[in-house]
C-alpha cells in the first residue's frame, strides 16, 4: 500500500532542487514576501527541510526588478553558479498581467552560499511582454534557454518557448515557441503554459510545465521529443492530451505544478520535486495566499519508457 506525502518544506513554492557534482543538494523557491532569494543546501534531500536557509540576493527598492521575485532557480553553467528569475517593477496589474521580466545574477565561488553574487541583467528574448519561469539545460553541447511568455497575438497568459543561448545570461537565437494552452484543463481560470522543466532519459527530451489558475486548478502537462531531433523545431515535440499530474480530492492534495526533477539514492533514480496546496478555501487572490508547499516523491516509468507521475498525494 502506498505511503500518504507529507510536505517536505512548507510555504515555498516553485521548488527548485539541484544535486551538484560536490554531493550536496541545493534548494530554492519562491518565499512569500517575494522579495529576495533564497538558498540552501545539504548533504540529502530529507536534510534540506531543516537546513539553514542563506538570503544571497535582495531585491532592491525602486526600480525594473523591484517587486515581485518569482521563481527563483539555480544552475551550475559555464563553471559558475547563476540563478534565473523573474521580477516586475511594481505589483500593480496592467492590460490583466503582471510586468514581470527575467533576468539572472552568478555567483564564481564553489559553495554558492558563499561568495559574492553579481547582478548579470535582463535575459533579454527579443520580445517585450511578461514572461517568467526561465529554467536552462545542456544538450548535445549547447545550452537551451526555455521558458513562458506572453504573444500579444496569441490569446492567453502564457505559452513556452526555446532558444539556445551564447551566455549563460544572452540568447543566440530569435525563441520557437514549444506549447499554447489549448486543452480544458490548460484553460482554467487563466490560460497558462508556464514552469517549464526538463528531464532527458530513455532517448528522449521530456518538458514538464503546468497550466491553469494557481488554485486547485493547477496541473502539469508534458511535452517530449527524441534526443536526436532538432529540439528548436516546435515540429519534433509531442504533448500529452492529459494533465500528468492533477488535484487529489481523495487525499486533500490540491493544484500541484510548477516542478523540478532532482536525483535521488542511485544513479538512475528521479525524483519529482513540486509545490501543492492542502486547502482549497482561500480568500482573494490565490497568488497572495502563502502555503503552497513542497513536496518530493519518486518517478516512475512504464514499459516505453515514459514517466508516470502517480498521484501528487502518494510517495508511489
Amino acid at each position: 500500500m502506498s505511503e500518504k506525502l507529507q510536505p517536505l518544506i512548507t510555504q515555498r513554492a516553485d521548488p527548485y532542487i539541484y544535486k551538484h557534482t560536490d554531493g550536496y543538494y541545493y534548494f530554492t523557491a519562491s518565499v512569500p514576501q517575494y522579495d529576495r532569494i533564497e538558498l540552501r543546501r545539504a548533504s540529502s534531500i530529507h536534510a534540506l527541510a531543516t537546513a539553514q536557509t542563506v538570503d544571497v540576493w535582495h531585491k532592491p527598492d525602486t526600480g525594473a526588478y523591484s517587486e515581485l521575485i518569482w521563481a527563483p532557480e539555480l544552475h551550475f553553467n559555464h563553471s559558475a553558479w547563476y540563478v534565473y528569475f523573474a521580477a516586475a517593477p511594481s505589483r500593480e496589474i496592467k492590460h490583466k498581467l503582471f510586468q514581470h521580466r527575467m533576468y539572472a545574477i552568478r555567483n564564481t565561488n564553489a559553495n554558492p552560499l558563499e561568495g559574492e553574487w553579481e547582478f548579470m541583467g535582463q535575459v533579454d528574448t527579443g520580445i517585450d511582454t511578461f514572461c517568467l519561469d526561465a529554467t536552462t539545460f545542456t544538450h548535445n553541447g549547447v545550452l537551451y534557454y526555455l521558458w513562458a511568455q506572453k504573444d500579444n497575438a496569441i490569446e492567453g497568459n502564457s505559452n513556452l518557448y526555446i532558444a539556445p543561448m551564447t551566455s549563460p545570461w544572452q540568447l543566440a537565437a530569435k525563441p520557437a515557441m514549444l506549447s499554447k494552452p489549448e486543452f480544458d484543463w490548460e484553460i482554467r481560470g487563466f490560460w497558462v503554459n508556464e514552469g517549464p522543466s526538463v528531464l532527458k532519459r530513455n532517448g528522449k527530451i521530456f518538458i514538464s510545465y503546468s497550466a491553469s489558475a494557481t488554485d486547485e486548478n493547477y496541473a502539469m502537462g508534458l511535452l517530449w521529443a527524441d534526443e536526436n531531433a532538432d529540439l528548436l523545431d516546435p515540429a519534433s515535440w509531442h504533448k500529452s492530451e492529459k494533465p500528468v499530474l492533477q488535484t487529489c480530492y481523495e487525499h486533500g492534495i490540491y493544484g500541484p505544478g510548477h516542478n523540478s526533477f532532482t536525483q535521488g539514492d542511485g544513479e538512475d533514480s528521479v525524483m519529482l520535486v513540486y509545490h501543492a496546496r492542502i486547502y482549497t478555501e482561500i480568500i482573494g487572490d490565490p497568488l497572495w495566499n502563502p502555503d503552497r508547499h513542497t513536496f518530493v516523491k519518486p518517478l516512475r516509468w512504464d514499459a516505453d519508457g515514459m514517466p508516470v507521475f502517480g498521484r501528487p498525494s502518494l510517495i508511489d
